[in-house]
């Protein structure tokens, strides 16, 4: 079977990333600026032979495909399965909440436990089983082909775990900038990594950008 080239986009930036609000699967939509790094991505990505593009069905992950999308005449096709892992009672408090008021759950999520759920959530665990089954199921799908995912930070890092053989518990030292464009090969062997991070069409700010 041939390998199947995926880029691995996270949607652009939200009014509660800056906020450092967690927003889990609650459906939040792209600020001004990540508007702006949407059409920078899709610009980035113009001259890429994109076979298909899936998305998560959450407004900040579909409207950032839609930039790549667009200009290509391609219809980007829906996967709830790349939905952001679900926080449960954390969906809404900022991060600073979280370690204010409930202690011992911030704890065991900021050491990853892996068996770890906030209540109404997923474990880490049950997340990154999720994700890798979709991912691969995807890939299998179009041996061969350019797939192009567009989804959240978390189904970023699962996917960089996989490919490096990373541990769940393992500190995270690797970037999941929103926007950024992350390239990865899978064959039925696994995931590989090609590429990650790239943030070069980011560079300038949303107050520079000329509108015609």
């Amino acid at each position: 079977m041939e390998a199947t080239r995926l880029i691995a986009v996270r949607h652009g930036e939200t009014a509660w990333n800056a906020d450092t609000r967690i927003q889990g699967q609650l459906d939040i939509g792209l600020n001004a600026t990540g508007q702006w790094q949407a059409r920078r991505v899709g610009a980035a990505l113009a001259d890429e032979d994109i076979d298909v593009i899936y998305a998560s069905d959450l407004a900040r992950a579909w409207e950032t495909a839609a930039q790549i999308a667009g200009p290509r005449g391609l219809a980007v096709q829906p996967e709830p399965r790349l939905r952001e892992r679900a926080f449960g009672l954390f969906e809404g408090m900022r991060f600073a909440e979280i370690d204010a008021t409930l202690p011992e759950q911030a704890r065991l999520w900021r050491t990853r436990d892996p068996a770890f759920a906030p209540e109404g959530g997923e474990s880490l665990r049950v997340f990154s089983d999720r994700i890798t089954l979709a991912v691969t199921e995807l890939a299998a799908r179009h041996a061969g082909q350019l797939v192009v995912l567009v989804a959240h930070g978390g189904i970023l890092d699962v996917l960089y775990r996989a490919a490096t053989r990373q541990a769940l518990q393992a500190p995270r030292t690797w970037n999941l900038g929103n926007a950024t464009i992350n390239r990865l090969l899978w064959t039925p062997g696994g995931f590989g990594l090609v590429g990650w991070g790239d943030a070069g069409h980011l560079n300038g700010s949303p107050l520079e950008e000329k509108v015609d």
